[in-house]
């Protein structure tokens, strides 16, 4: 009896022994439980970008937007000699010349401008034509841009030297029946009546000042 005891208690042992072994090669056949990766819990983790097999788009290139065209501002333009009328305006005597200020009024419908010196020469004649040199011009006032409305007037200075104080052979006296006045800028002329002694040899008779607001007066 004492004999199967022993037997049967080395028989309980080594069935333990092998139960704990095949407890232990168990446990250690288990793979040990993934760790969270850091990225999990950071805000810029893979999950908010595109795998990187698929690599983040680029935004589409956008166009500059079309500057916007402004178009120039158009202001007054050169008064034409058909928009203008001429006419002498206040006359005036001294030292051997006379001061004569040619008026220009705008006739037309539209503002226009005039700016710098009228051209003026005697004329007469048939058909009529230029008398003399035309006028030099003075350069002691300074150009200004002068606009016309519709009905306004600007005018400029004529001074005319006297032709009887040159000798007769230098000057060669002869009649002008018109002024002929070009206007600033202009190729075509007006002619305004106007009688005096010219002289028909190239001599200054005629100086003009610049174009200047109002009548003169």
């Amino acid at each position: 009896m004492t004999s199967s005891f022993l037997t049967a208690g080395r028989a309980s042992a080594a069935a333990a022994l092998v139960s704990l072994m095949a407890l232990v090669t168990a446990c250690s056949s288990t793979p040990p439980a993934p760790q969270p990766s850091p990225s999990a819990a950071s805000p810029s983790s893979s999950a908010a970008r595109p795998p990187s097999s698929a690599p983040a788009s680029s935004p589409a290139p956008t166009s500059p937007a079309p500057a916007t065209s402004h178009p120039a501002a158009v202001g007054p333009q050169p008064c034409a000699t058909r928009a203008l009328g001429a006419k002498t305006g206040i006359s005036q005597g001294a030292a051997g010349s006379t001061y004569v200020q040619i008026v220009f009024t705008n006739i037309s419908g539209t503002t226009c401008t005039l700016y710098g010196y009228p051209g003026v020469s005697f004329a007469g004649g048939s058909p009529v034509s230029q008398i003399g040199l035309a006028a030099t011009e003075d350069p002691a006032t300074p150009r200004q841009l002068v606009t016309l409305a519709p009905g306004a007037v600007a005018s400029a200075l004529l001074r005319i030297v006297s032709a009887q104080n040159f000798p007769a052979a230098r000057c060669h006296l002869a009649t002008a029946t018109y002024l002929q006045v070009y206007p600033p800028n202009q190729t075509t002329p007006i002619y305004i009546s106007y009688s005096s002694p010219a002289c028909a040899k190239p001599v200054h008779l005629l100086t003009v000042d610049v174009v200047k607001p109002g009548s003169g007066g």
